[in-house]
């Protein structure tokens, strides 16, 4: 992936060096209400990219989806201007930028750039603590993507998902939650928990975490229009990275059985389609996972 050199965007927080931990409704993880069985399905659930571990961890609790009150925090700093992986982050976070406020344009709509939040260890959000075990995640509430780049490491050594295009992919799915959440299809989502049973509301996680998959793969078809950026080297680490975070692969690991009513964000060969369909068509309209019986 022929990065370096293009744009960086100016909407990368650095918080890094803040003590991260407190506001945001506590560490829910640590919480007395979330049982053992609990985080060991929201740690398979998660499936290390998706919707904030946060609302599936509430979701599976009882808790309230409501977001939470936010800590105030000090101005945030840029990353340094020598830090190699915060650029490539900047670098990829601008070009979702560029694609998505392109695509919002010629839908008559505006596009609202996210911000992305670089942190260590935990950080406050609107829908509570973060933490770095989460693995990369997006707020709804605050419309931030949260990312401790130490993530890049487990990506590559323990789950075997290397090269630059994985790392990208995982900005890209997080974008695509911020994207769902500008129009409208998170809110709905979100508004059905309570009205279904569990097993309804996992099926519901699934196909917002596939669009969310086929909408990296739009921006991956418009950004290597744009730029030609990418070999198929690249497209094949994506691939792999899409197939190594399925829900079957990870409760395979994890468990070593599968349980497909246990699915939150689809399986190995259902993000490795639904991202596949947003490369190769580039169209919003494709990526329709609400109304499809197949998946």
């Amino acid at each position: 992936m022929r990065w370096d050199g293009n744009r960086e965007s100016d909407n990368v927080e650095d918080r890094r060096s803040d003590s991260g931990g407190g506001g945001g409704g506590g560490g829910m993880i640590g919480g007395r209400s979330i049982g053992i069985g609990t985080v060991v399905i929201a740690l398979i659930g998660w499936g290390v990219f998706g919707i904030n571990p946060l609302t599936t961890i509430g979701m599976l609790s009882g808790g309230s989806s409501q977001p939470q009150v936010q800590q105030q925090q000090g101005p945030a700093q840029k990353p340094p201007a020598d830090d190699k992986q915060a650029k490539f982050v900047s670098v990829v976070l601008a070009s979702t930028e560029d694609v998505w406020t392109k695509i919002f344009q010629q839908g008559g709509a505006q596009y609202r750039d996210p911000k992305l939040v670089l942190f260590r260890g935990a950080v406050p959000t609107a829908c509570g603590t973060g933490q770095s075990a989460m693995g990369p995640f997006y707020c709804p509430g605050d419309q931030k993507v949260y990312l401790d780049m130490n993530f890049f490491d487990t990506l590559s050594r323990q789950l075997g998902a290397p090269g630059d295009f994985a790392r990208a992919y995982v900005i890209a799915h997080e974008v695509g939650h911020h994207v769902q959440t500008l129009l409208g299809t998170t809110a709905k989502v979100d508004n059905m928990r309570g009205r279904v049973s569990q097993r309804d509301q996992n099926a519901l996680s699934v196909r917002l975490e596939l669009q969310a998959d086929c909408y990296a793969g739009i921006w991956a078809n418009h950004s290597q229009q744009a730029k030609n950026w990418l070999d198929q080297g690249d497209i094949e680490s994506a691939m792999n990275a899409a197939q190594k975070i399925g829900d079957d692969t990870l409760q395979r690991q994890q468990t070593g059985t599968v349980r497909p009513d246990g699915f939150t964000h689809g399986s190995s060969a259902q993000r490795v389609r639904w991202f596949t369909t947003g490369l190769k068509t580039g169209s919003v309209q494709s990526c329709d996972t609400f109304n499809t019986q197949s998946l």
